[in-house]
């Protein structure tokens, strides 16, 4: 059996007696020790448990017992998704509710405390698919020019650097962990190469080409950079020499976008998906996207055909003569 984590204090709830209770907390235990969750999955988790027991003592009007909670019905689960649904949670919040409630239950059997036969019966609610939001070609241009930042009190090189981040995150495409594990050595000097080699989701790599003036902005960065910076190590450093943070390039994307009047969603992601969208508008192959792009599944990279089908559908409405 699954031992808790000693550190971990015991969960106290008023809608459910202390056994049920216990076994929140062994189960919480087990997450963190044996499945490795993070804080933040293991903290919504415990919120949707709760939310549910909370519901459930309502619904049924008691306490919820141990073998109450394994007793439960499909309608009870139905009601409870309803009941968050109409409280405006999304359908990705809903689905992890159900996650979490399916853990407890298949932690409960593991334990011999149960079978919550009801949680297989619901199916997971559906998502929709919600379209990444490009940043015009112009402006995503800007965020790779220096000069935008001349006003800021901070070092040129720093300057250098973030435009050097961004113009390789719209120039090729690359997600922003990819670009901060780029080490010295992979990337070539102007007009010595035009490719890089990427290390991607699962670890897996992929050849990336780069642009001749995305690899003049990080030779000018490494030029004025006053950290020295070692062949096997990150080239893109922070303010004291460590690795540079993504935080940073948020932080930095933020402040610009505000300058440049654009709205939140133009993050250092909403630069990768620019230049798929840009690309697949000039005529770019979705396969060769995927390819660039790092994606596993060519249903993954298909999302960018419904926006650039939205770009057309507003010239059209915008160009087309009305009869």
């Amino acid at each position: 059996m699954t031992k808790p984590v000693p550190s971990l204090q015991p969960i106290e709830l008023d809608c459910a007696d202390a056994t049920l209770a216990l076994e929140m907390t062994h189960w919480l235990s087990h997450l963190r020790a044996e499945r490795r969750l993070s804080p933040k999955t293991l903290e919504a988790y415990a919120r949707d448990l709760r939310q549910c027991l909370i519901f459930l003592s309502q619904h049924w009007g008691r306490k919820v017992t141990l073998k109450g909670f394994a007793a439960l019905e499909a309608s009870d689960i139905r009601a409870f998704m309803a009941m968050r649904r109409a409280d405006d949670i999304g359908g990705r919040s809903l689905m992890r509710a159900l996650a979490g409630l399916r853990s407890f239950g298949r932690f409960l059997e593991r334990e011999g405390k149960g079978k919550v036969g009801a949680l297989s019966a619901i199916r997971a609610p559906k998502i929709g698919k919600s379209l990444p939001k490009p940043i015009q070609m112009a402006a995503a241009k800007r965020f790779a020019d220096a000069d935008e930042r001349a006003g800021e009190d901070r070092d040129p090189w720093i300057w250098a650097r973030d435009a050097a981040v961004m113009a390789l995150l719209y120039g090729s495409g690359l997600r922003i962990s990819e670009a901060l594990g780029l080490k010295k050595r992979d990337v070539p000097l102007p007009g010595e190469g035009d490719v890089i080699i990427v290390t991607g989701k699962g670890n897996k790599t992929r050849m990336v080409p780069v642009l001749q003036n995305v690899l003049a902005l990080i030779a000018a960065y490494t030029a004025v950079c006053p950290h020295q910076l070692n062949p096997e190590g990150p080239i893109f450093v922070g303010a004291r020499g460590g690795p540079l943070s993504p935080r940073i390039i948020q932080l930095t994307m933020e402040r610009l976008r505000g300058a440049l009047g654009l709205p939140d969603s133009a993050t250092p992601h909403a630069l990768r998906h620019s230049f798929a969208t840009h690309l697949l508008s000039r005529g770019g192959d979705l396969r060769a996207i995927q390819e660039l792009l790092g994606h596993a599944s060519l249903s993954t990279t298909q999302i960018y055909t419904g926006i650039d089908s939205e770009r057309l559908l507003e010239v059209y409405k915008t160009a087309h003569p009305r009869a």
